[in-house]
C-alpha cells in the first residue's frame, strides 16, 4: 500500500510539473527534466530530460544551464558536444552557480571545447571553492599542490584540502592524509595521515582503503596488524585497485600477517598482472617458474617476465635474459639474452651487469671484448656483487682487458671471499702462496678501504 501511494504521489507531482512546464514555467521545466533524468515518478527518458532542461536553460535558469552543460559533456539525451557544454557551463557560472564554475574549470583543465589553461581552471575552481563547494575546494588544493595555474604552494593546498575534508569530501581526506604522510605543508605525521585515510576509506575510496591496509601491514601510524591490513587491502582490491591486488598477493605468498596461500596469491597477482601491473607480472612469472599456486610452466613464466620487462622492470629483464641464455621456456638465444642483460644492467642491476660481463668475456651473443667485460664486472663489483668481484679479480690476475695487477686481483678475490664466493676462497689461497707478506698486507688494506667506503652490499642472483 505504501509503495502504491508513493507511486501515485510521484505521478501526481509529474502531472503538476508537466502542466506548469507546458505553460512555460522555467522551474517546472527544470524539475520535469530532473524527473525524466532520474526516473522519479515517470519512466526514465534521457531525450525528454534534455528537452525540458533545454527549455529551462534557454529561460536563463542557472541550475538548468549547468545540467544541460553536463548532458552535452557526457552525451546524455543528446550527442556529445564540448562546445555546447562549455557555453552552458559558462552561462550558469557567470550567474554564480558554483557547480557550473567547477565544471567550467574542469573544461579548461582538460582542454575540452577550449584551449587548455591551468590559469583559467584555477580561477574558476577558486570562485566555486569560495562558495563552499567541497569538490571545488579539493580541485583547488590539487592545483596548488601540483603547481598547476599557480606556483606550488603546499600550505595553500593543505588549507583547501582541510576545508573540503571537514565537509566529508573523500578525495580531500585522501589528499590531506597524503600531505601528512609526506610532510607537505605540515610536519610529517603518520598517525594523522592514517586518521584521514580511514575517513576516506570509510566512504569506499579504494586508494584510501589500500593505504590504510599498507599502514597496518607496515606499522606506519598504527600498530602492525596483519588481519586488519588484509581486510582493508581486500576491500580495495575488490574495487579493482591494482596496487591493493598486488599487495594482497605479496601478503599471501609470504604468509605475512595471514596464512600463506599460494593459490590465492596467484589469483591476486594475476588480476593485477592482467591490467598491466609490472611487479605483479614479475611475481606471477615467478609463480609459474617455481610452480607455486599453479602448475610449473616455463613458457608462461617467460611470457609474464617479458611483459614486466617491457615495462622496464630490471629484475624481470634479468630473468628473461637468464631464460634465453639457458633455453628455459624458449629456444636458447644468446643474442637476446645479451640484449635483456644490457637493459637490466643499464638500470644498475648488479647481477645483470655481471652476466653481461660474462657474455663479453666469452663472446656470447656479443663480440668478445675483454675491456667491456672488465667494465661491466667493475660496475657490479662496486655494488658488492661477490661473483662479479671474483670475475674481476680473475681479469686482473690474467691481465685480460686490463693491465695485470696481482694486488688488485687479491683485493677483489678477498672481497668476493668475504661475500661468500667459495671459488674466490680457493683462488685467494693459491695466490697467497706466491705473494710476499707485504704484498698480501697491501692488498688486504685495499680491501679494507673498499669496505669502509662501501658499507652496503647487494645480494647476488645467478
Amino acid at each position: 500500500m505504501k509503495k502504491q501511494c508513493t507511486a501515485k504521489e510521484g505521478h501526481d507531482v509529474y502531472l503538476w510539473f508537466q502542466e506548469a512546464a507546458e505553460r512555460g514555467n522555467a522551474y517546472a521545466q527544470f524539475n520535469l527534466g530532473r524527473m525524466f533524468k532520474s526516473g522519479d515518478g515517470v519512466a526514465r527518458d534521457a531525450s525528454q530530460a534534455f528537452h525540458w532542461m533545454n527549455k529551462a536553460a534557454c529561460q536563463g535558469l542557472a541550475y538548468a544551464q549547468n545540467q544541460l552543460g553536463a548532458m552535452y559533456y557526457y552525451g546524455r539525451g543528446v550527442d556529445n558536444n564540448d562546445h555546447h557544454a562549455l557555453h552552458w557551463f559558462r552561462c550558469a557560472a557567470l550567474q554564480g552557480d558554483a557547480s557550473a564554475q567547477q565544471n567550467l574549470g574542469l573544461m579548461f583543465k582538460k582542454g575540452r571545447g577550449v584551449a587548455q589553461s591551468d590559469d583559467l581552471a584555477l580561477a574558476w575552481f577558486c570562485r566555486a571553492a569560495e562558495q563552499g563547494l567541497a569538490s571545488a575546494q579539493t580541485l583547488l588544493g590539487e592545483a596548488y599542490a601540483n603547481g598547476r595555474g599557480a606556483a606550488r604552494n603546499y600550505p595553500m593546498a593543505l588549507a583547501w584540502f582541510r576545508k573540503a575534508a571537514l565537509q566529508n569530501d573523500a578525495s580531500a581526506q585522501l589528499h590531506l592524509g597524503l600531505m601528512y604522510k609526506h610532510g607537505h605543508g605540515v610536519a610529517r605525521n603518520e598517525s594523522q595521515a592514517v586518521a584521514w585515510f580511514k575517513q576516506a576509506a570509510a566512504q569506499d575510496d579504494a586508494v584510501a582503503q589500500r593505504l590504510v591496509g599498507v599502514a597496518y601491514a607496515e606499522g606506519m601510524g598504527v600498530p602492525v596488524d596483519g588481519q586488519r591490513a588484509f581486510v582493508w587491502l581486500l576491500r580495495a582490491a575488490e574495487q579493482e585497485d591494482v596496487d591493493a591486488q598486488f599487495n594482497l598477493g605479496v601478503m599471501l605468498a609470504n604468509g605475512k600477517g595471514v596464512e600463506q596461500d599460494d593459490e590465492l596469491a596467484f589469483t591476486w597477482y594475476r588480476r593485477a598482472a592482467e591490467v598491466g601491473h609490472a611487479l605483479a607480472q614479475y611475481n606471477l612469472g615467478g609463480m609459474y617458474a617455481r610452480g607455486r599456486g599453479v602448475e610449473r610452466d616455463e613458457r608462461q613464466a617467460l611470457e609474464w617476465y617479458r611483459l614486466a620487462a617491457e615495462q622496464g622492470t630490471p629484475h624481470a629483464q634479468f630473468n628473461v635474459a637468464v631464460m634465453y641464455a639457458n633455453g628455459h621456456g624458449v629456444s636458447k638465444d644468446d643474442v637476446l639474452a645479451a640484449v635483456w642483460y644490457r637493459s637490466a644492467a643499464e638500470q644498475g642491476d648488479a647481477s645483470a651487469q655481471n652476466n653481461l660481463g660474462v657474455m663479453y668475456a666469452n663472446g656470447l651473443g656479443v663480440e668478445r671484448d675483454d675491456a667491456r667485460a672488465v667494465d661491466w664486472y667493475g660496475r657490479a663489483a662496486e655494488q658488492g656483487h661477490a661473483l662479479a668481484q671474483f670475475n674481476l679479480g680473475g681479469m686482473y690476475s690474467s691481465g685480460r682487458g686490463v693491465v695485470r695487477d696481482p694486488a688488485l686481483s687479491f683485493m677483489w678475490l678477498t672481497l668476493a671471499a668475504q661475500g661468500g664466493d667459495v671459488a674466490a676462497v680457493s683462488n685467494r689461497r693459491r695466490m697467497s702462496l706466491v705473494m710476499t707478506p707485504q704484498a698480501i698486507a697491501a692488498a688486504q688494506e685495499l680491501a679494507r678501504r673498499w669496505r669502509d667506503a662501501h658499507p652496503v652490499r647487494v645480494s647476488a642472483r645467478s
